[in-house]
């Protein structure tokens, strides 16, 4: 199979393209004919050997969509030719390939999505319901604060609380403003030329993708008793500033009722599929740099088959 995959750490330079050994399902797998991967924020650092993975060729990506080809024992209850969706494992990467041995139990039918669309709202869309929905747990006419509304998580996660009932104030580049209204924001601060602290407060809760100084500052806004989780500032919240207020870091596991759950809010209109840049998966390494650079509308995602 193709494949596009590093044999040494370093930055998107590193990234070859070529032919790998195809799996083979193990038991409690499918293979998946991968149509389309999207690439994410963690893509680079797992490039840069941030992630500590030390066994080479290793395959960039985390989620994908496709056509299941081949059943490893024990499946039961998907088919060959099943067009699913899903995110890998926790701790596995490996979809920028034309083949993925997965567990079965981590994909879902994708339904009416686009295969694009599909591979460009797996991670995104688990990441944003886990945050949401399970973290913070928003709830109907609560005001939430979503820190960089134009990239994958967040454009889903200002969908779905606005589905959930909520307002929903946003922060966004000026070329970004009237994408993030368009996805239902209430209240677009443009962070160029606003200081968000100055503008935005009394919010039931944050959700901050951003990191950096924008994650420490972020707790200004918040009313007493207010919660705030994160996504962007390494694998614990930070420490908050004041002791009225609750930092969390979602858990985001790796279930097919999840995946279940993005084609649901898709199917209902609650949800539509962010502004996506296709490459070619011959041209990952230039989509890994654009992803580096992280200042980006939507979603990339790599065009398989």
């Amino acid at each position: 199979m193709k494949a596009a995959y590093i044999e040494q750490f370093g930055g998107p330079e590193v990234l070859k393209y070529g032919d790998l050994p195809d799996p083979v399902a193990g038991p409690g797998q499918v293979v998946v004919d991968t149509v389309a991967a999207s690439v994410n924020g963690a893509d680079p650092k797992v490039c840069a050997g941030d992630y500590k993975q030390t066994k080479f060729p290793l395959i960039l990506g985390r989620d994908f969509s496709g056509v299941v080809s081949a059943l490893g024992g024990g499946v039961t209850d998907l088919r060959v030719g099943d067009e699913v969706f899903g995110v890998l494992e926790t701790g596995r990467d490996g979809t920028y390939c034309e083949k993925i041995a997965v567990g079965a139990n981590v994909v879902a039918r994708k339904g009416s999505l686009s295969h694009v669309d599909a591979a460009a709202l797996a991670l995104t869309g688990l990441t944003a319901l886990c945050a949401v929905e399970n973290s913070l747990q928003l709830k109907s006419g609560e005001t939430i604060l979503i820190q960089g509304g134009a990239g994958g998580v967040a454009s889903f996660a200002i969908q779905l609380a606005k589905h959930l009932g909520a307002k929903v104030i946003t922060t966004a580049s000026t070329g970004n403003v009237d994408y993030v209204r368009g996805l239902g924001a209430d209240e677009v601060i443009d962070y160029k030329t606003t200081d968000f602290t100055k503008v935005v407060k009394n919010c039931d809760a944050v959700f901050e993708t951003v990191g950096g100084d924008t994650a420490m500052h972020s707790f200004a806004v918040l009313k007493p008793g207010g919660r705030a989780t994160f996504i962007a500032s390494g694998a614990q919240a930070p420490k908050p500033d004041r002791s009225d207020v609750t930092a969390l870091r979602p858990a985001v596991p790796r279930e097919r009722r999840y995946m279940e759950r993005v084609a649901e809010l898709y199917r209902a209109g609650a949800v539509r599929a962010p502004h996506v840049t296709l490459f070619d998966l011959a041209k990952a390494r230039e989509a890994l740099q654009v992803s580096e650079a992280r200042h980006l509308t939507g979603k990339l995602v790599l065009k398989v088959r």
